[in-house]
């Protein structure tokens, strides 16, 4: 994974960029949202691509697209949280109009 990183940091940095604009603009909404049953399915099927990666059970170009993968969805997830965090931050901090 660390080869991953240093070969691929311009994808990494955008992906992060990306997900900071997306948090940025995102509006939070209080929906529906994912389902039990749906968050436990995802949550496994999480767990089960990381241990594959670390596990190094895909080898060759499948298991490097799925490190990739995995890497870019996570930066991306830290950018939307961290844009969305300062968001929140500099739009609370300001007093409101008179």
């Amino acid at each position: 994974m660390t080869y991953v990183a240093a070969f691929d940091w311009g994808w990494l940095t955008a992906a992060l960029l990306l997900g900071f604009g997306m948090g940025w603009i995102a509006v939070v909404q209080r929906g529906q949202g994912v389902s039990k049953v749906a968050r436990r399915w995802l949550a496994l099927l999480a767990v089960i691509l990381v241990a594959v990666a670390f596990a190094r059970v895909l080898p060759g170009r499948p298991g490097y697209w799925l490190d990739l993968g995995l890497m870019l969805f996570a930066t991306y997830l830290v950018g939307c949280a961290a844009g969305s965090s300062l968001r929140d931050r500099v739009i609370s901090s300001h007093p409101p109009p008179r």
